[in-house]
């Protein structure tokens, strides 16, 4: 059954996400990402690109030739991708298909919207029987 990994409490999720994913490139895992709206799509591959100023996380969007070969891709379709390990969900929504993937990541922001929704997938989830874990990102401040 998929394992679904809530981070919640994030000051800035787009860059709680881009930590998350430099930490699991530095571990070998590749992540799909989906981000369905353009805007916060751009968000983490700007970010990605930037942070850390010395660094790099190795990604592509799903459209590039180098997807099948890049650890990190961000999508706007995860039934298009033919990684079924890790699904990292930046939309408000529950993503399609989630059921596939070995886990399901999700980052949480501090604004009220995003929090309702999320409240919104955590039901989701527990009313089907999948168990959650929860890492406050606010401690790690």
């Amino acid at each position: 059954m998929t394992q679904i990994f809530f981070y919640h409490n994030a000051a800035d999720r787009i860059a709680a996400t881009a930590a998350l994913l430099g930490r699991a490139f530095r571990q070998g895992k590749a992540v799909l990402v989906y981000a369905p709206e353009a805007e916060v799509a751009g968000a983490l591959d700007r970010h990605l690109w930037t942070s850390p100023p010395t660094g790099f996380v190795p990604h592509v969007r799903s459209t590039s030739p180098l997807a099948g070969e890049t650890p990190i891709v961000i999508t706007e379709d995860p039934a298009s991708a033919g990684q079924h390990e890790r699904l990292l969900n930046l939309s408000p929504e529950i993503p399609p298909g989630f059921s596939r993937f070995d886990s399901v990541i999700e980052v949480v922001g501090l604004d009220d919207g995003e929090r309702q929704a999320a409240r919104e997938r955590v039901k989701f989830y527990k009313d089907r029987g999948y168990a959650i874990q929860y890492f406050d990102l606010a401690e790690k401040s």
